[in-house]
């Protein structure tokens, strides 16, 4: 009977089976080296379909203004400057209108008004940007080009930005379309990073006898800023590769010109167009390497953002947009 107690007690006492943790670990592993693999994946095939363009044009490419089908003559600065020109401009307009909804909904909103804003935002966030485009055309090309446009050009007319003959589609159209379609996921993303920070943060300004606008300033802003940047580079993710809505509305015209008045071209945009028209080899190898471009500035982007937020904030600054 001893002996049989003994044993039941071993049994007992017996660590329990790991497996179960070990195939987590590995199968939480793999799923996180796919991604990585994706994005390898990724930019071999463009790569592999850029192959002629690259051995043809080089680096050249990138800083070429000169975008000719007919004589097979391609170079992509003209896009990339329009990329990254209408995202500045969308990040410029969205920023401060996304950070501030989500302090009012967060920090002053009355809970009978602080939802139907939300579900609201979320409904925006849910158009599709067609449907966006379509707008623009109707909508904000012709309002731009009769009250807005004029306006800007008439008091800051001194500046090269507003200078210039008024089209209605150009890079400034560009920009404010693809603000209005950021918003609601850099308001979204925010106003879930304030509701983190602790209570007691606002318990301990207000303690100190600080106003409310000192507190959100202060306690609420200052800590949660890295978490916002988090959410401004999500938003230029999605301004990098906007395509449709910025096709509509910024002219394509594959040109660098100072007035944002002026029609301009998207990495994205060229690809949605020229497509389907790219007849020969070259043509083609010519739109993957704009692709690639496009992939590469996003990648780099996001890299300089990476290392800006850690910058700001040491060590931590890295996890709050992880």
């Amino acid at each position: 009977m001893a002996e049989i107690n003994s044993m039941t007690v071993a049994a007992e006492m017996k660590p329990p089976s790991r497996v179960g943790d070990h195939v987590f670990k590995w199968i939480t592993g793999l799923m996180a080296f796919s991604v990585l693999v994706l994005i390898v994946v990724v930019g071999w095939e463009l790569y592999k379909g850029s192959n002629l363009a690259v051995h043809k044009f080089g680096f050249k490419f990138v800083t070429s203004s000169n975008w000719d089908p007919v004589e097979e003559n391609f170079g992509a600065w003209p896009f990339i400057f329009g990329t990254l020109v209408s995202s500045l401009i969308a990040l410029v307009i969205a920023v401060p209108l996304s950070v501030a909804t989500a302090v009012f909904l967060t920090e002053l909103a009355p809970p009978k008004l602080r939802q139907p804003i939300v579900s609201i935002i979320e409904m925006l966030a849910a158009v599709p940007s067609v449907i966006y485009g379509l707008w623009g055309i109707f909508v904000l090309i012709p309002w731009l080009r009769e009250h807005c446009f004029p306006v800007l050009q008439k008091w800051l007319g001194f500046l090269p930005l507003f200078q210039g003959p008024i089209y209605g589609v150009s890079m400034l159209a560009a920009g404010i379309i693809i603000a209005i379609m950021i918003v609601p996921i850099i308001t979204s993303v925010s106003r879930e990073i304030l509701r983190s920070v602790p209570d007691l943060q606002r318990e301990a300004a207000y303690g100190l006898g600080a106003t409310r606008w000192e507190v959100t300033r202060i306690a609420v802003l200052s800590y949660a800023k890295r978490g916002l940047c988090g959410a401004v580079i999500l938003g230029l993710g999605r301004a990098l590769g906007e395509t449709m809505a910025v096709t509509m509305v910024i002219g394509n015209r594959p040109e660098v010109a100072a007035s944002l008045f002026a029609p301009g071209y998207t990495l994205a945009s060229v690809i949605a167009n020229e497509f389907a028209e790219a007849t020969t080899d070259m043509y083609l190898s010519a739109l993957f390497e704009i692709a690639l471009v496009l992939f590469a500035v996003t990648i780099v982007t996001n890299i300089l953002a990476q290392l800006l937020i850690s910058a700001m904030g040491g060590p931590r600054a890295s996890r709050a947009i992880q």
